[in-house]
């Protein structure tokens, strides 16, 4: 039964001659077999180029090398397309060129869409994959659906290794809501449920790159039936000069985020999809950006003044820590007479 679905494997890169061979080897270890790996060259100008080619002629017949005309750059969102455009598979996985997936990965999604042959998307989460760079560094697993601020849980997914029927999504994860969503590496889709959407927005380009797989989302969201998963077996890379990075660090996520938001406003006026539900959200997430003074009152100030509210707390707690009133009790010493057995 395995042998019936091929999955035909995407990675568009550009000038990744450092990590790509490791990406690539993380599917030829795959356990699942029946697979196509297409290498999407977005214009590289290194050896990446020289790279890929040679995988394929090492393995004819199961990896396949693509540019654009004129060995252009056009982004990665064209180059997913591209690939979409020529694979065989009836389902779809793509993995960026700098990630990394655990062997099991397409044998576990594979499965599940042979038990639930209409879905279009099932999304697992990601382990943010520090130690690649620094052991001393601990990698972090975020399951998709679950909340997190700075590093830190907040709340676990209220559901997993369920199906989720369309617009569902929307009002749970991320972007119009606070729950992680999956990232590309993640995935693994119907080539149909691609094709219904119309596949990547080929507008998200430079900065609003930072959006693509979250516009993408939305549109399987809203048509499609989607499978999350409580596994995480894929490995998201950490690293300096990341789009993820260069927005934060230039000041532009606002500017990003505004784009993106305009853009599935719009979407959802040219398809004429209205929910209410889902137009609340989209109003919320519009409010900083429409609405700033409004935004403000109701939202910043409140929140500054409770951080206000607690300093005089924190004060106190300093105070009585200097003092030897808060000192940790010695591991050997009872908590109170229950404890000392009186």
């Amino acid at each position: 039964m395995q042998n019936q679905l091929l999955v035909s494997v995407i990675i568009p890169f550009l000038n990744e001659e450092k990590f790509l061979p490791e990406t690539i080897a993380s599917v030829l270890n795959q356990t699942y077999e029946n697979w196509e790996l297409l290498l999407i060259d977005d214009g590289s100008t290194n050896k990446s180029t020289h790279i890929a080619k040679q995988f394929t002629e090492d393995y004819p017949g199961k990896i396949f090398y693509l540019d654009h005309e004129g060995h252009a750059n056009k982004g990665v969102c064209a180059s997913r397309n591209l690939g979409v455009k020529h694979a065989k598979g009836n389902l779809i996985a793509f993995l960026d060129a700098d990630d990394v997936w655990l062997p099991e990965k397409l044998e576990k999604q594979v499965t599940v869409f042979q038990q639930y042959p209409d879905l279009g998307l099932v999304a697992e989460g990601s382990t943010h994959w520090y130690s690649w760079n620094d052991p001393a560094t601990e990698d972090l697993e975020i399951p998709v659906g679950s909340v997190y601020e700075k590093n830190q849980l907040l709340r676990l997914p209220e559901h997993q290794d369920k199906i989720f029927e369309p617009l569902e999504l929307l009002y749970r994860l991320y972007p119009l809501s606070t729950a992680a969503a999956a990232g590309p590496c993640a995935w693994l889709l119907s080539k149909k449920a691609i094709e219904r959407s119309g596949g990547f927005e080929e507008s998200f380009i430079k900065e609003y790159q930072l959006y693509e797989d979250q516009a993408f989302l939305c549109k399987i969201y809203l048509r499609e039936k989607v499978y999350l998963s409580s596994a995480s077996n894929n490995l998201y890379r950490q690293r300096p000069g990341s789009v993820v990075q260069w927005v934060n660090e230039k000041g532009h996520y606002h500017k990003v985020r505004q784009y993106f938001l305009n853009w599935f406003e719009n979407y959802l006026q040219y398809h004429n999809i209205y929910d209410p539900k889902l137009h609340r959200l989209l109003n919320r997430a519009f409010l900083p950006y429409r609405y700033p003074t409004w935004f403000y009152i109701t939202r910043t100030l409140p929140e500054k003044l409770l951080q206000l509210s607690k300093k005089p707390f924190q004060k106190l707690r300093k105070i009585l820590k200097r003092n030897g009133f808060l000192t940790k009790r010695p591991a050997h010493a009872p908590l109170n007479s229950f404890d000392a057995g009186l």
